[in-house]
């Protein structure tokens, strides 16, 4: 059965990829610096949730951290420009995961968001003394 933090990580999960699926589709109706910052920012939250979701009994930092190497080697990964993983790339869900190409910006982007996910996760097991 799954544990109560489990069920919660995995709301919590759909529900940022469905605002970061949002932020990319209604980016024209979104405030510029939203549109183009919140969709990788929401990228990396989603990141940080899928670990504390694998790893819900480690503390946050350990999450934060295999998050922000997680988010960085992909990021890395885009300097890589071979046929084979350009193909991949070249489908929605292989964009969606590997992106297209290397932005030191987007290093910022993952960073804010892993930090803000990190933030809210650590107020909201303070709030709900959720064990």
């Amino acid at each position: 059965m799954l544990s109560k933090k489990r069920v919660i990580y995995s709301i919590t999960i759909l529900v940022v990829i469905i605002l970061g699926l949002a932020s990319r589709k209604y980016s024209h109706m979104l405030p510029p610096f939203l549109a183009d910052n919140a969709g990788d920012a929401l990228w990396a939250m989603m990141v940080y949730l899928g670990f504390r979701f694998l790893l819900f009994r480690k503390r946050i930092l350990t999450a934060l951290l295999l998050s922000l190497i997680f988010s960085f080697g992909i990021e890395f990964s885009q300097l890589y420009q071979a046929g084979w993983i350009n193909q991949i790339r070249g489908t929605v869900l292989g964009a969606l995961v590997l992106g297209h190409g290397f932005l030191m910006v987007d290093l910022l982007r993952y960073t804010i968001g892993i930090m803000i996910g990190s933030f809210i996760d650590k107020m909201a097991l303070k709030l709900t003394h959720i064990r």
